[in-house]
């Protein structure tokens, strides 16, 4: 019989009593059966009416003449999607809502992306919670834009609105997720690319929508075309959708035009009300969704902020693998509508026996700490990387200590100070040649992107870089690791890299990538590079990100790249690894080097970048240690 050491005991029993408490909560409390009215048409202050689909308890086809709270979504993704989660939910006592935003599928309007969110939010909560159904008590669900649906009202505030969970959810756009570290995250060009013609005012004419699909379909070739101009692609045919492109792609500067759902600098606006933020280490908000949780934490709130991270790819938390690796059947959590049932009797049914007595609940945060795996591989060919579930006071965890791991020459990375005559290392960063995104933070990535943990590796599922060849192989990035670890070594927390470097263009972007190198074995004879997480910056942002300003050619200075946060054990004989270049397409938009205003260079120019790893400019990445 295997022999199972004490955190994957721990990490079963946890699984189990959550499946059973989940499959308990199901089949107990449904009670009703459901009836739906479709396409109620409900208006805003501006005269707007949004398309809405209400599921109500019934019973023998008669809706039941009773107050129900209320779960609302609010949704770009059309509302009649949701139609198994009203029934679902009507089933168990629970007036269910769902209404497309303005502007998408049958709601009226033009669409602009969130900021009417905020005020149509509260119009139609107002009216939900006056209807004769609603006891007036609204709680919120939703993924992605969906997410940041709730923080948009949130942020805005409504009497009815009594709690909310957000998952993988949009904000803070302009630190990270959309403008990161001053670069354009490419995922918002394809999902503007895709949603276009699906849904807009345009697509509701076939001829048109035809042309937008066709243009969809074409989003390779598109992609060596860029920057988008404005009236000469057919996306013109749906101008809100190129209006907005246009212009988050030339707004590089974190200001007003990204300030809707900037939870970082306006926490005090966010509604006092029970939050539950759901994010995984792989998913494109991830950065985000911890930085809301610290924002929110540090005000005088009298009601919980709970923050809940996993080992998830985006909307993937019913998952326990992402890209090439498993991380276990226990970093899946199985019913993803059983355990949003859980929090909303709490918050919406005042069930005491719920929050803080069963799992994932017990503790205000709980995070899955990965890299516990012995490396071999699963049925379905996946690495088992492995980890387990911990709960937690509070984010970052108070007993970190923070270690510096410092880029020396020849590519070696280590906790010891560089020499003085430690040097510098630089590479030719072109434009029109960019490092390739094997795996990450990704969402809308359909087709152009991969998700989650890969070997940077290429292959035939890498379509702009086809041969099985390592990235470590590529001239333009530097690679510095440390010796076989001697010990494991738990990281977890918000990362950071800081660079000493130069460049002999005015503009250039710097990236970094952590990375946990697994040695060759039987499983992986050439071993397995695996991701962990990354980061940019353009350079010019590098002083602030609310404004601009160019370098100095030849210039030294120092720069900082922020990391999406993790939790990993870099195992015994691992090696930590850290990559720099300058580009990680089609992730983050490229840059051409030229200085040109932003998304509207017309020339790009190959730049001489230069990273400095000497006692007197010490590059580094700054490690968050757990004992």
């Amino acid at each position: 019989m295997m022999k199972l050491d004490s955190r994957t005991v721990a990490s079963v029993v946890c699984f189990l009593t959550f499946c059973c408490a989940n499959l308990a909560t199901a089949e107990s409390i449904s009670q009703y059966e459901a009836q739906v009215q479709t396409n109620v048409m409900v208006p805003m202050r501006d005269g707007i009416k949004l398309a809405t689909d209400i599921y109500l308890p019934s019973r023998a086809g008669q809706v039941v003449n009773a107050k129900f709270p209320v779960i609302l979504t609010r949704t770009p993704y059309e509302k009649g999607g949701n139609a198994t989660m009203g029934k679902y939910y009507a089933a168990r006592g629970y007036a269910f809502v769902a209404q497309d935003t303005r502007g998408r599928y049958a709601s009226e309007g033009v669409w602009h992306w969130m900021t009417d969110d905020g005020p149509d939010g509260v119009d139609a909560a107002k009216w939900v919670g006056e209807q004769t159904w609603s006891n007036g008590r609204i709680g919120m669900l939703g993924t992605s834009y969906v997410g940041g649906t709730q923080h948009a009202l949130a942020m805005e505030g409504s009497p009815y609105l009594k709690t909310v969970i957000p998952v993988d959810a949009v904000c803070n756009m302009g630190y990270a997720s959309m403008r990161n570290g001053g670069a354009f995250e490419m995922r918002f060009w394809n999902w503007i690319m895709l949603n276009s013609g699906r849904g807009s005012r345009a697509s509701r004419d076939s001829a048109t929508a035809s042309v937008l699909k066709e243009m969809a379909d074409q989003r390779h070739h598109y992609l060596s075309l860029l920057p988008l101009r404005k009236g000469t692609t057919p996306l013109k045919l749906a101008a809100e959708f190129e209006d907005w492109l246009v212009e988050a792609m030339q707004h590089g500067a974190n200001d007003q035009f990204w300030a809707q759902n900037n939870i970082i600098d306006f926490a005090h606006k966010y509604q006092d009300i029970p939050v539950y933020l759901v994010g995984g280490w792989y998913d494109s908000w991830a950065s985000n969704t911890t930085a809301s949780f610290r924002a929110l934490k540090a005000q005088p709130r009298k009601n919980p902020t709970y923050l809940i991270m996993g080992p998830w790819i985006h909307g993937g938390q019913g998952d326990g693998a992402h890209g090439q690796v498993s991380f276990g059947d226990s970093a899946a959590i199985p019913n993803p509508l059983a355990w949003r049932l859980d929090w909303f009797d709490r918050w919406l049914k005042d069930d005491q026996q719920v929050v803080g007595q069963r799992d994932p609940f017990k503790s205000p945060v709980r995070i899955f700490v990965m890299g516990t795996g012995d490396g071999s591989l699963t049925e379905k060919g996946h690495l088992k990387h492995g980890g387990y579930w911990r709960d937690e006071r509070e984010w970052p965890l108070a007993r970190t200590t923070y270690a510096d791991w410092y880029l020396q020459p020849a590519g070696a990375l280590s906790t010891a100070m560089p020499s003085a005559a430690g040097g510098s290392t630089s590479f030719q960063f072109d434009p029109k040649n960019p490092v390739p995104t094997i795996g990450g933070n990704i969402s809308s990535g359909n087709d152009i992107m991969l998700q989650g943990a890969w070997d940077q590796r290429g292959g035939k599922h890498v379509w702009n870089w086809l041969q099985p060849i390592p990235l470590s192989a590529r001239n333009d990035i530097l690679v510095f690791q440390s010796e076989p670890l001697r010990r494991d070594m738990e990281v977890t927390g918000e990362l950071k890299v800081e660079l000493w470097i130069s460049s002999n263009a005015v503009d250039t972007d710097f990236t970094a990538k952590l990375i946990d190198v697994y040695p060759p074995s039987s499983s992986v004879p050439g071993g397995f590079d695996m991701n962990i997480a990354d980061g940019i910056l353009r350079t010019r942002f590098r002083d602030s990100l609310a404004s601009e300003q160019l370098m100095t050619p030849g210039e030294i200075c120092k720069i900082t790249i922020k990391l999406y946060p993790t939790s990993n054990v870099f195992k015994k004989g691992h090696r930590i690894r850290v990559d720099i270049s300058s580009s990680n397409f089609p992730r983050f938009d490229v840059n051409p080097n030229s200085g040109e205003p932003l998304a509207q260079h017309r020339k790009t120019v190959v730049a001489t970048n230069t990273v400095y790893h000497s006692q007197m400019y010490p590059s580094r990445i700054i490690l968050p240690l757990i004992p």
